[in-house]
């Protein structure tokens, strides 16, 4: 069975984030939103999986993964020009898949639980689609299920008004017929083809379509409050583990990470859950608070962050508080002043901000 790995878009509801990156690639404590898809495919059994790249940095998301040794698995990229859709993605795969079962994975969606139960169950059944489905608030943002006796009949992209409130999660298990229905979509009013309507198409013909329902949570992470809630998701199933140094006098509680050679300076405290990025200091002057990633390389003299996520080689010196925040790799936050508030950042890399 094979695996692939959608990687393109645009991200525009992440900017400036993806200004300089793909959104996949925005870390969830301390790593790639896309790396729990692809790890998700590899404890699955899949270890042959196609990358769909597209315009958007893809030279970042091969440079990361590489050929895909180093994770375990053998990666093959393929670019798709323009964002036209998952199905379209899926279509450029078709030499890639062959005559094999395969499954597609969004690589913005994080799946606590994994999906190796539903692969074994797909490659063990006559069904010739499956997709997973997740009840949600708000099914008008995602293609939604109609069922009807316990029977999947039909599937809706974003419908103003949803027939269930059971979303299709991020994650499509298929058979090679799925490439004859892609071949006569024609574009929506998005300009995109349409992987539900696909599978429409497949329901319509007589193909059997089954279902199962996500036994954990499912995130999409496409806007900064989702990458904030899946950190918080993540750090919660946590558990702790110290491989830098706490000097004495340092304070740590609840559920934290410190990575290796990392320090907690005396006067520091942390509070989990929390994770400390490898080779990152947290000064005496500073308080790390619940569902905070620090990245690799990052110090913070002073300041409280709380709820937030710091990336890569980032710089904080401040005498204020902040919370709520996505701060890029290679930025810095330097204090000027001395009264203490609250702020709120969404900083793109190499930001700069004195506040």
């Amino acid at each position: 069975m094979r695996g692939i790995l959608l990687h393109g878009g645009r991200g525009t509801r992440l900017r400036p984030l993806t200004h300089t990156g793909p959104k996949q690639l925005i870390p969830v404590a301390n790593k790639p939103v896309s790396q729990y898809a692809l790890e998700d495919l590899r404890e699955g059994g899949i270890t042959e999986v196609a990358i769909v790249v597209g315009d958007l940095y893809p030279e970042k998301v091969k440079e990361y993964y590489g050929d895909g040794s180093s994770f375990g698995m053998k990666i093959t990229y393929i670019y798709q020009p323009k964002p036209a859709g998952i199905a379209h993605a899926v279509g450029l795969c078709e030499n890639f898949v062959g005559k094999s079962p395969f499954v597609v994975y969004l690589g913005d969606n994080i799946l606590k639980g994994g999906i190796k139960d539903f692969v074994e169950e797909f490659k063990s059944s006559d069904a010739d689609a499956m997709v997973l489905l997740c009840e949600v608030k708000n099914p008008e943002r995602f293609g939604v299920a109609k069922l009807e006796n316990g029977k999947l009949v039909g599937l809706v992209e974003k419908p103003e008004r949803p027939p269930t409130n059971y979303a299709l999660v991020g994650v499509y298990f298929f058979r090679p017929v799925i490439f004859n229905m892609i071949k006569h979509l024609r574009p929506s009013g998005r300009g995109e083809l349409e992987i539900t309507e696909a599978i429409q198409m497949l329901l319509e013909k007589g193909y059997r379509v089954d279902y199962r329902f996500v036994k954990g949570w499912w995130k999409d992470t496409g806007s900064c409050e989702d990458i904030l809630e899946a950190n918080r998701l993540v750090l919660d199933g946590l558990d702790t583990k110290i491989e830098g140094r706490i000097e004495e006098g340092a304070s740590i509680q609840g559920k934290v990470v410190l990575e290796k050679n990392s320090v907690i300076r005396a006067g520091a405290l942390v509070r989990g859950p929390a994770i400390i990025g490898e080779n990152s200091i947290v000064g005496s002057g500073a308080y790390i608070g619940p569902y905070t990633s620090v990245g690799r390389n990052v110090e913070i003299k002073r300041g409280e962050i709380e709820n937030s996520i710091v990336m890569d080689h980032c710089l904080i010196d401040v005498e204020d508080r902040i919370v709520d925040s996505l701060i890029a790799s290679y930025s810095k936050i330097i204090s000027n002043e001395s009264k203490p508030k609250g702020k709120r950042f969404i900083l793109g890399e190499r930001s700069y901000v004195e506040v």
